[in-house]
């Protein structure tokens, strides 16, 4: 059988919302108000069959990867029984159908009906349960992106938003320089991408107050030309480094170049201001 692990997340969204309308239109169909409701609720029930258990295969086939990961394998499990636990409870919502359309017209029928309702909200808390689970998956333990495919750029892209979020966290935290050795390897694991590169070489000038290495990661960036809130921050954090290593004629040059295109800037207007009424103080 091919592997449908890519497809779990597709499929089971179809398999929450079948189960969901199978089980309202089966209460629905108990009131005796609604005569569509029934022949509904059969049908979406059975869908609702069909998809639970084509998800049961693809998580199967899904939880190869994500188990691998350190530290996620109990999550996996739990996931795994809850999943088993929601197809048990579909075949029996399946099978309930069935012998309600068998014995459609008999007095059975409603208590079929009836059985069927029941199982069927246990089936839909089971798979609010087991989606739960799968979240924590995707979002605690990182089995998304890069797991699956195994793809390099997903692979990368994984490493960057970690080590990025990472580096938030240390310095949320006053860990400053740790933060800065985050930044400093992603710098140097995606240095074709400008956020990163900004980003980094802030670090290194405000915690680890090496303006050396923040000009030398400014200089190394290219043109930025579709995001000028970005190319702001570069020229800031230049003029910044060339403060730091005493090149103020440098750093007003910066500076005068960021007046030609952002000539409204408040917050840079100001700063040439201070530096030009500075030398009159002095």
């Amino acid at each position: 059988m091919p592997d449908i692990g890519f497809y779990h997340p597709i499929v089971i969204h179809f398999a929450i919302g079948l189960l969901a309308a199978g089980v309202l239109f089966r209460w629905m169909s108990l009131t005796g108000r609604a005569a569509c409701a029934g022949p509904a609720a059969a049908s979406l029930s059975l869908l609702a069959t069909v998809a639970i258990l084509v998800a049961a295969q693809s998580g199967e086939d899904a939880h190869v990867a994500v188990e691998a990961v350190p530290g996620a394998a109990r999550a996996v499990r739990a996931h795994q029984q809850w999943g088993e636990r929601t197809r048990n409870l579909a075949v029996a919502v399946g099978a309930l159908e069935l012998l309600a359309l068998a014995f459609r017209g008999r007095p059975s029928a409603r208590r079929l009906a009836f059985a069927s309702a029941g199982v069927g909200l246990a089936a839909f808390l089971a798979i609010l349960e087991t989606g739960k689970l799968g979240g924590e998956l995707v979002y605690v333990h990182a089995g998304g992106v890069g797991i699956r495919s195994g793809d390099p750029d997903d692979v990368a892209r994984l490493l960057l938003a970690g080590l990025y979020q990472e580096a938030e966290l240390d310095e949320k935290a006053g860990r400053t320089t740790d933060a800065a050795s985050l930044l400093e390897i992603a710098a140097q694991r995606f240095p074709a991408d400008p956020v990163v590169q900004v980003r980094a070489a802030e670090a290194l000038l405000e915690d680890r107050n090496d303006p050396a290495g923040a000009l030398e990661i400014l200089g190394r960036l290219g043109p930025i030309p579709e995001e000028p809130r970005l190319r702001f921050r570069r020229g800031w954090l230049t003029a910044d480094a060339l403060d730091a290593l005493g090149r103020q004629p440098e750093a007003r040059a910066v500076l005068e170049r960021l007046r030609v295109e952002f000539p409204e800037n408040t917050r840079l207007r100001g700063r040439l201001a201070r530096a030009d009424a500075s030398p009159n103080t002095n």
